[in-house]
């Protein structure tokens, strides 16, 4: 394992004061998956733990030392190749509130500062001669594909809940299992999440949804997603009793998840395009089951749903609106994709055609044949900006400045303009300075 050069020469510099040091946690354990078995992961950021008190890290490094997290023993030390975190040995309190410890106390002996980490695949040091200091097993779990807490799982959770989270995300982006000890102790202490903040909630929960088992993770553990987000849990199990569906509600979600490209907007949107489906449920008189309006419906709780995890309003308003056009038909006509462009631009209409796609493989096999149609959408759409056609103000061939020439000012200014703009996506119009300008004087003529 290659440490960088900027934790190399932090781990030095403290070596030869005389103090340990060594990389710790996240970092380890991604440079020992990138020689493994399992998929391999680059390490972001190289943690240093240190046997040196925080007031002697400072001396040690002068200007180039903050003091970021004193409290618990943390100094951020800038180095050429970007900053790197330095932890003086430490054994935490109490925890408070299922989050914080209320104190730490420092100690001279890494074994103490190991185990009171979370899991035994993050409790591993290395340092500059390349020893690897693992009195949890963690390597082994590793090769092992095992996600396991180091000590009393239940202790271990009880202590700080969000790391009940961390656990499925390793499991849903590194592709650990988590070891049965481990898995009862998650059930149990659940609740524990409702003690968490909801952006930190956030922040675990979207790591892991993009994923490459994200939608087994989901499976397996509903009950704990449901602390958080208990509308969830309606669309386990829900039979929609309809021949187009070989899945219940959540299945059908989770199948759907499990077909769009790992990315946090689109698995989200699949995640709760249907959540309003077991509001909307009926039954016709043979028996069938319908959801009418579920679309509406599903967008109004996703949009309560990522207001409650703090979600910023630009991922939030996409991730809606997606969820209500999941369902809206878009006919394959140069009209209907353009008029789809104008309102949702090139990005969203194409993670809706994949939106659509995936809501469509997680049907029925005999009703996937949706996928040719949405293909000759795709074609079309790609014919139209091949073609640069006009969809939004900034191509249309007039802008402001020819409307004030023509004596217009005020909101009448931006009316006009989105008028022609129609005009133009419904083909009345072409795209031609002259014959927009004419068009309006004839318009404003008639007024």
């Amino acid at each position: 394992m290659d440490i960088p050069e900027n934790a190399r020469a932090v781990l030095e510099t403290l070596e030869t004061a005389g103090h340990e040091a060594w990389c710790v946690g996240g970092c380890v354990r991604d440079a020992l998956l990138d020689g493994g078995r399992l998929p391999g992961r680059t390490p972001e950021d190289w943690d240093v733990t240190t046997s040196a008190l925080p007031e002697e890290t400072l001396a040690l490094f002068g200007p180039r030392g903050s003091p970021t997290g004193l409290k618990h023993g943390t100094v951020t030390v800038k180095t050429p190749g970007g900053p790197v975190e330095v932890t003086t040995y430490r054994v935490d309190g109490a925890y408070l509130n299922h989050r914080r410890p209320e104190s730490v106390t420092f100690t001279r002996s890494i074994e103490e500062d190991l185990g009171r980490r979370d899991f035994t695949v993050n409790a591993m040091a290395l340092n500059l001669r390349g020893e690897l200091r693992d009195p949890f097993g963690g390597r082994g779990d590793l090769e092992r594909g095992i996600l396991r807490c180091v000590g009393d799982p239940d202790r271990r959770f009880q202590e700080d809940a969000l790391r009940i989270l961390r656990g499925l995300r390793f499991s849903a982006v590194l592709g650990l299992e988590i070891e049965k000890g481990t898995a009862e102790a998650v059930r149990r202490n659940r609740e524990g999440l409702r003690d968490i903040a909801p952006e930190r909630i956030q922040v675990e929960f979207f790591k892991l949804l993009p994923g490459k088992r994200a939608a087994e993770v989901l499976r397996g553990w509903p009950e704990v997603f449901g602390v958080f987000w208990p509308e969830l849990l309606a669309m386990v199990g829900f039979d929609q009793r309809n021949r187009h569906h070989c899945h219940d509600v959540w299945e059908h979600t989770l199948h759907a998840l499990d077909a769009v490209p790992g990315d946090l907007v689109l698995r989200c949107t699949m995640l709760l395009h249907d959540v309003g489906k077991p509001a909307c449920f009926t039954l016709d008189e043979a028996g069938v089951g319908h959801f009418y309006g579920h679309p509406a419906v599903s967008r109004a709780l996703a949009d309560g749903m990522l207001r409650r995890l703090r979600c910023a309003a630009g991922f939030r308003e996409t991730v809606v609106r997606l969820v209500e056009w999941h369902d809206r038909d878009i006919p394959r006509t140069d009209k209907s994709i353009r008029r789809a462009l104008r309102i949702l631009g090139e990005e969203d209409l194409r993670r809706l055609i994949l939106v659509k796609r995936a809501d469509n493989l997680g049907q029925a096999p005999a009703f996937r044949d949706r996928q040719r149609e949405l293909d000759r959408a795709e074609e079309i759409l790609d014919r139209l900006l091949a073609e640069d056609t006009c969809f939004s103000l900034r191509q249309l061939a007039v802008n402001g400045r020819d409307l004030l020439a023509l004596g217009l000012s005020g909101p009448a200014v931006g009316a006009a303009l989105e008028a022609l703009l129609e005009k133009v996506v419904d083909g009345a119009l072409p795209n031609k300075r002259e014959a927009l300008l004419e068009a309006l004087k004839k318009d404003t003529e008639r007024v």
